[in-house]
């Protein structure tokens, strides 16, 4: 599925005497490529519900649908696996954007038109921390872009982009993404467009 090892996660927990265990150890239980976009791998690492998070050893949150943004109020933790763009997904690839995002469980994240610098133009009301692990990425925005090398770390603050890969090579990214709210001002420009 992945030319990039396979993820171990260990998840800790507490015994019946509060003392500190591993609960488990193993590979991650929702790791899913799309079909919209081959080699778009999605690896989902954990997820939070509610502020404060409740600390405790409930049921494995990753288990179930592959959904894009953070549940309310909550927090997604995941790794991309992001193919090269071909030629022919740069030409024909915003058709299958309804598809792709739908595959993700959020198809209103789309914002991709016929203007767009990117077919993968999408936008969550989030906080988003991406890490490229390995590979190269260049972050597109409506005005601008910026190419993130390993190590580059790309604070996406609910603004419209895309993750082009023009490097030729996959590339890895880890994901860490917050629920959130636009400020009224944010809001009011976005419905006007």
């Amino acid at each position: 599925m992945s030319e990039f090892p396979a993820i171990t996660r260990v998840v800790t927990g507490h015994d019946d005497d509060g003392w500190s265990m591993v609960a488990q150890v193993g590979p991650l239980p929702t790791v899913v490529e799309l079909e919209a976009i081959p080699g778009t791998v999605f690896h989902e690492v954990w997820a939070t519900t509610g502020a404060p998070v409740v600390v405790g050893n409930g049921d494995d949150p990753t288990l179930g649908p592959l959904v894009l943004p953070p549940p309310a109020r909550g927090t997604r933790f995941r790794f991309v696996d992001i193919p090269p763009d071909t030629e022919e997904f740069l030409a024909h690839g915003a058709a299958k954007m309804g598809a792709a995002f739908s595959e993700i469980g959020d198809e209103a994240a789309s914002t991709v038109t016929e203007e767009s610098p990117h077919p993968l133009m999408h936008r969550t009301q989030s906080i988003d921390y991406g890490v490229v692990i390995a590979g190269e990425m260049t972050l597109v925005l409506d005005k601008g872009a910026v190419l993130l090398k390993p190590g580059s770390v790309v604070i996406q603050r609910g603004t419209n982009h895309a993750w082009a890969n023009r490097s030729g090579q996959m590339c890895r990214m880890l994901f860490v993404l917050i629920d959130g709210v636009y400020e009224p001002e944010i809001a009011e420009a976005l419905s006007g467009r």
